[in-house]
């Protein structure tokens, strides 16, 4: 499974963005997929998930501002990020996993990560 990831950028406080994860391969063995970020000095951490079933899953500091989905016919996943603020500059990334439990046990556990985007947000 590859992964690849598009959409990042710079942007204002308050502003959007959109962030887009291109999944190639034996995609057939993906459960859940979400996305991840890792801001400089911290530890990386689950931002949003979503099951193939369609459950899907927001850390609270994104509850509101970030919808996750899935556009299965293009095997792309989505992230649209609003309401943005200085503390969602990071590197994010797209992962693919067995379940959003496990995503959310184990930020190591997925089996498939795309490269990372960077996301930077000015106040």
């Amino acid at each position: 499974v590859q992964l690849v990831e598009s959409g990042g950028g710079l942007v204002q406080a308050g502003g959007s963005l959109r962030l887009s994860c291109a999944a190639s391969g034996s995609i057939f063995s993906i459960n859940a997929m979400g996305w991840y970020r890792q801001a400089p000095g911290k530890e990386r951490e689950l931002v949003a998930a979503i099951s193939s079933g369609g459950s899907t899953y927001y850390a609270d500091s994104v509850k509101g501002r970030f919808t996750i989905s899935r556009d299965n016919a293009k095997n792309t996943l989505y992230l649209q990020m609003n309401s943005l603020k200085p503390e969602d500059t990071a590197m994010y990334y797209c992962a693919a996993g067995q379940t959003i439990a496990t995503m959310r046990a184990d930020p190591m556990s997925p089996g498939y990560w795309g490269k990372g985007t960077l996301v930077t947000v000015s106040s």
